[in-house]
């Protein structure tokens, strides 16, 4: 009877509310319709070359994202004469056209396929002793930033970025932190977007997490990350206050908790941007969450291949 309601009336009405935050059901069709155009267009970006001794830029991605993820490269290559390595690793759904489209719009790139992930995972944190770990892998993929690439050999601080984003002018404050990194950086959100109490993370890492950090681009030191700790803190935030689509966000602040870190300027490392913020291409970059998602679509990506 539950899901008979859940498909008769629940899911119905969540739909109709979504398509009320974006204007009516025939607006966000014309976002779905420009999302498909950015897709096509990514296909004629011109190719990216990662040197070897680039910084390098971590990225998980994959078909469904890997147009967000070119956009946003070529956004920042023009953006600066810095000059980078790119990483790209699998969220699970590389296959060999993938792999070869990658390559040759990303000559250079570091591609990190689902089998060295899965050596690294049985390595240094083995489904055994992780369990929980492992089970959050398949039903919410989003961990992987933290569990597929901090268990990447390499150097231990690792700048990842989402896909979801554009760079407008030359992002100094990220090059420089890449250059001499030796705390945690993160970006500042628009409004609190853990799904767990205060309370909570803060008894569970035993630290004040710090608010509105937001994990659009995000730089921690794969070292530092305590796998036992990620493990138990999810059990219990999970028992005690149910899943949540910001756990990994949330997991994040935990793991900096109160140690010296770099904010980024929300005013020029903008998250959810308004129209005036997008028309005039403000600030250095923009994160599309939630609703800046309708300006993402219909209009910023084409700023890019003018």
């Amino acid at each position: 009877m539950r899901r008979l309601i859940d498909f008769l009336y629940r899911n119905p009405k969540a739909r109709i509310r979504h398509y009320e935050r974006f204007g009516g059901y025939l607006n966000y069709r014309l976002i779905k319709a420009t999302r498909s155009q950015m897709e096509r267009a990514s296909a004629g970006l011109p190719a990216v070359y990662s040197p070897a001794d680039g910084l390098p830029v971590y990225f998980l991605t994959g078909k469904n994202y890997l147009y967000q993820t070119l956009f946003c490269i070529r956004s920042l290559v023009i953006s600066t004469k810095t000059q980078f390595r790119f990483v790209l690793v699998d969220d699970g759904s590389f296959d060999r056209k993938l792999i070869g489209r990658m390559n040759k719009q990303l000559p250079g790139a570091d591609i990190i396929t689902s089998d060295i992930i899965k050596q690294n995972l049985e390595r240094i944190i083995p489904v055994l002793r992780y369990p929980y770990l492992h089970h959050k892998r398949v039903v919410y993929p989003h961990i992987r930033k933290l569990t597929d690439i901090h268990t990447l050999e390499g150097p231990p601080w690792k700048l990842v970025l989402d896909s979801d984003m554009l760079f407008w002018t030359d992002p100094v404050a990220l090059t420089g932190w890449l250059k001499h990194t030796d705390h945690p950086l993160h970006m500042v959100d628009c409004g609190e977007a853990y799904g767990y109490s205060p309370g909570l993370m803060n008894e569970l890492c035993g630290e004040k997490i710090r608010p509105l950090i937001n994990v659009g681009a995000i730089g921690l030191n794969s070292s530092s990350v305590d796998w036992g700790h990620l493990e138990h803190w999810i059990k219990v935030l999970e028992e005690k206050e149910g899943t949540s689509y910001y756990l990994e966000q949330a997991l994040s602040a935990m793991i900096i908790g109160e140690k010296h870190s770099q904010a980024l300027d929300a005013r020029q490392y903008i998250v959810n941007p308004d129209t005036t913020a997008i028309d005039a291409q403000q600030g250095v970059l923009h994160h599309y969450v939630d609703l800046s998602k309708e300006g993402y679509f219909k209009q910023a990506w084409r700023k890019i291949v003018d």
